[in-house]
């Protein structure tokens, strides 16, 4: 079949989309309201009929320095001259990859000195599982392989990783979920409840510690936690959560693996979000803000301990991607990683993403139906419900996030809901006048769905 030319409205091109493409998250109904984005600019996406919207979550919370990044796409456009493709495996290496890693050395936490490349978030997951895993056997404990995580994180869809997603909706289809892996509560402030005379923090982080007990700690290789859960509803934990979780895992011997993600890079107003609460992991995942999403890639970087494990043990580390350490993903990520410092992104999200919950909590927080507002850095959400005296949420049936979610995108406002929260995490590039109108948007979609 001949191809068809790459012009037309944006209602063609979503028909020919329908003929011939397979989307995540498929959903073929609710795809035929879709907009083809045909250019993009700062913290702005431009539709096939030209209409400018304001790209609400940057992407995949991933687009961090913004569309349009001339010096990004120049690099690439230099490597691939140079060398668009050499090996990783060991025997083989490449200027690029061992440039990035001495560059992610000097910014991560002071542990982390060591880095394994994947192609994104979803491989950081499986490289985590089986390096934890691998490391308990190489320090002859060989039973310490199951995985605690939270419900309402995510962690991607690979069958490991999406059976370490605390997101139940990501499940039915595709179950058997891969065995050894347990879910505890998230930490939620907005729902979470803790027994009387106890923290919310303390009590939530302390799910863990009875999760390790029950399953017996020589079973239990690492918690994989994501600082802020992000596409779980951008819940951010109690300041006294995560050093508690730290202390959990020394007292038991396990790992803890913080997916860094969404949160790394400056997204929460600090290069990686554990340095909030003071905390340093075993073990760091990293994709998305890392190159800006203009180059598929990720990674893992882990502690000096993990890596004297891999380095003094004969055996070998059989874990393998055909894309990691890819030279153009490595020189994207090098390149992407000098406009985070230079332009100090982390600032620039911890300044608009006051900005922007100000504005909302201006706009939005009396609403009756508005239960939480809430947010970390430049990651916002908005939580809907029906009774906001009681948090009951609406029913499933009222599709009350979706309606909104439809509402703000015709206003020119793009993202994405969590059921009935609607989540925020524009480019650290927003302008102060855009972050207003994301705030405003946002409130008439909500007031024209609830009144």
């Amino acid at each position: 079949m001949t191809p068809t030319t790459t012009t037309g409205t944006n209602a063609e091109l979503v028909a020919r989309d329908a003929a011939h493409l397979i989307h995540p998250l498929h959903d073929a109904a609710a795809h035929r309201a879709a907009r083809v984005w045909v250019r993009g600019e700062g913290a702005l996406l431009f539709d096939a009929d030209g209409r400018e919207h304001i790209d609400g979550l940057a992407g995949l919370w991933n687009v961090l320095a913004g569309h349009g990044r001339r010096e990004l796409a120049e690099t690439a456009r230099a490597q691939m001259e140079t060398l668009a493709y050499a090996s990783g495996y060991t025997g083989s290496s490449n200027r690029p990859a061992i440039e990035l890693a001495e560059q992610l050395a000097a910014m991560t936490y002071p542990s982390i000195n060591r880095f394994f490349f994947t192609s994104g978030g979803g491989e950081a997951t499986d490289s985590s599982i089986k390096m934890a895993r691998a490391y308990w056997k190489l320090r002859g404990r060989p039973g310490k392989t199951k995985v605690i995580s939270r419900i309402e994180g995510y962690h991607g869809v690979t069958l490991a990783a999406m059976s370490a997603t605390g997101l139940s909706a990501y499940w039915p289809l595709f179950e058997p979920r891969v065995p050894g892996f347990i879910h505890i509560p998230s930490p939620y402030p907005y729902r979470y409840e803790a027994p009387p005379g106890v923290s919310q923090g303390i009590a939530a982080a302390d799910e863990l510690e009875r999760a390790i007990e029950r399953e017996g700690a020589d079973t239990v290789a690492m918690f994989l936690a994501e600082p802020v859960q992000g596409a779980g509803g951008v819940i951010v934990p109690q300041d006294d959560y995560f050093p508690r979780i730290r202390e959990i895992c020394d007292r038991h011997d396990v790992l803890l693996a913080a997916d860094e993600v969404i949160t790394g890079f400056g997204r929460t107003g600090a290069l990686f979000a554990l340095d909030h609460w003071g905390v340093e992991p075993d073990i760091m995942q990293f994709a998305k803000a890392v190159t800006s999403g203009y180059v598929p890639f990720g990674g893992i970087g882990i502690s000096d301990s993990i890596a004297a494990a891999l380095d003094d043990d004969p055996r070998v580390w059989m874990h393998a991607y055909t894309y990691s350490a890819h030279p153009v993903g490595c020189a994207v990520a090098a390149r992407n990683l000098r406009i985070i410092r230079d332009e100090d992104l982390p600032a620039r999200c911890a300044v608009q993403g006051g900005r922007l919950f100000a504005r909302l909590r201006a706009a939005l927080g009396d609403h009756p139906h508005v239960g939480d507002i809430r947010g970390k850095g430049l990651m916002c959400a908005v939580e809907l419900v029906a009774d906001r005296a009681t948090k009951q949420p609406f029913l499933p049936g009222d599709r009350v996030g979706p309606r909104v979610q439809r509402e703000a995108a015709d206003r020119g406002l793009f993202s994405r809901v969590k059921a009935d929260t609607y989540v925020l995490a524009p480019a650290a590039v927003i302008t102060g006048e855009q972050v207003d109108r994301t705030a405003d948007i946002l409130a008439d979609a909500v007031r024209a769905v609830l009144g």
